[in-house]
């Protein structure tokens, strides 16, 4: 595997920006997977905390893991700072730079926390670039945290009412209308405090009648969890790419 540092200038930002890429050793084209932080990280978190190059290998895949800020990978109401565009900017560099599969059955978007969130809710808008989606421990609720203005960026962010285009709930039962649905998989501890967030996104999956993966394990929003578990989310795409 190769570890590489990437520094470039983001149009969607309108700032200078920063990636690590897990390449593999195996011959193009690559299978990839976007890898999203949390609200409190930056796109170096995952190298310092898991084991995701060795994860990397044990797979086959290339891991691209950017950066978010604090901005829920969305579009900001208020200043500059096009996050949901700068994934999708990530791909184009991505696939321009490297040999990459570039359908999206070969692509994949995973997050924790804020960035289970941003997982869920943009390989859902873009079925056409993720075939598959995971979220560990994600912030699935938006809406709940909209209304109740958890951080000062909330209003900033999402604007004084929420964009439908910002609910996962929308946002899934608008793809199964359309036929264009990804392969979803998440995960919660059952000790962390945004558990009821996901049950409520299992329970309306199941009731809608949305094929999904969910599980609950032992474990709270901490790094201990995620190590683990992020082994199972790749696990997951591995087997949807073709």
């Amino acid at each position: 595997m190769a570890l590489l540092h990437i520094n470039y200038f983001s149009e969607s930002l309108q700032k200078q920006s920063g990636m690590f890429v897990v390449k593999p050793d195996s011959a193009p084209p690559y299978y990839t997977v976007y890898l999203l932080h949390g609200m409190s990280d930056d796109y170096t978190i995952w190298q310092r905390r898991t084991s995701i190059e060795r994860y990397a290998d044990k797979f086959g895949m290339m891991i691209v893991m950017l950066d978010g800020a604090r901005m829920f990978y969305t579009d900001t109401v208020a200043g500059v700072g096009k996050h949901e565009a700068h994934v999708l900017e990530t791909v184009n560099f991505i696939d321009d730079t490297f040999r990459t599969a570039k359908s999206p059955d070969a692509r994949g978007i995973e997050g924790l926390s804020m960035g289970g969130y941003g997982a869920m809710k943009i390989g859902l808008k873009h079925s056409e670039i993720f075939g598959s989606i995971v979220s560990h421990s994600g912030a699935l609720d938006v809406e709940h945290i909209h209304r109740n203005r958890f951080s000062p960026e909330i209003t900033a962010i999402f604007g004084t009412e929420l964009n439908p285009d910002e609910d996962c709930f929308v946002l899934a039962k608008a793809a199964k209308k359309n036929k264009k649905l990804p392969n979803i998989r998440f995960d919660c501890g059952v000790d962390d405090f945004l558990i009821q967030a996901n049950r409520d996104f299992d329970q309306f999956l199941t009731k809608e009648k949305i094929k999904h993966e969910y599980e609950e394990f032992p474990g709270d929003h901490n790094w201990e969890y995620w190590d683990l578990h992020v082994q199972d989310g790749l696990r997951f795409h591995r087997a949807k790419m073709k």
